[in-house]
């Protein structure tokens, strides 16, 4: 898939809205599955840390609230009350949605088809994996255990802010 197919894949924002990535005037996003009662929850906070850093250089993190995992059973409004009151995320935060089977969103069904460091595509493993969309169309997957703030994630951010 190039990087202008990936971009205009239509998602619902938080508001009802359908948006793109382009819509979001990123050059570089690091797309997430979020939970508010995961025991990864706490990486909200490395995740706005990064769109506090990054932020006004062309990068965006985008939130995909997703309760496939159980864990986010709450409406989006309690969603995003959750997400502003707890971390104070300004990032982007849109609506539910499943991110695997036969009725994940079609901006996953993308996504998914990027390998992680080890070789393997496919399936989201759990809340916070992180997909992260280069200028050039490259998509780096990154699983949810590794923090948002782990090296090999701002080295490539940072390298591709200079491309």
């Amino acid at each position: 898939m190039t990087d202008s197919a990936l971009r205009s894949i239509p998602f619902t924002d938080a508001q009802g809205n359908e948006k793109t990535l382009d819509d979001l005037g990123a050059d570089v996003v690091l797309v997430v599955n979020v939970a508010s009662k995961c025991g990864l929850t706490p990486q909200y906070e490395q995740l706005e840390e990064l769109q506090r850093l990054y932020g006004d250089r062309g990068f965006s993190v985008v939130g995909f609230p997703s309760n496939q995992f159980l864990q986010e059973p709450g409406s989006v409004e309690q969603i995003m009350e959750f997400c502003s009151t707890t971390y104070g995320v300004s990032f982007p935060v849109n609506g539910k949605v499943k991110v695997n089977g036969r009725n994940a969103s079609d901006l996953y069904k993308a996504l998914k088809e990027a390998p992680d460091a080890s070789g393997k595509a496919g399936r989201v493993e759990w809340n916070f994996e992180k997909f992260l969309v280069l200028p050039d169309g490259e998509v780096l997957r990154f699983r949810p255990k590794q923090k948002p703030d782990a090296p090999e994630i701002v080295s490539a951010i940072e390298a591709a802010l200079t491309r």
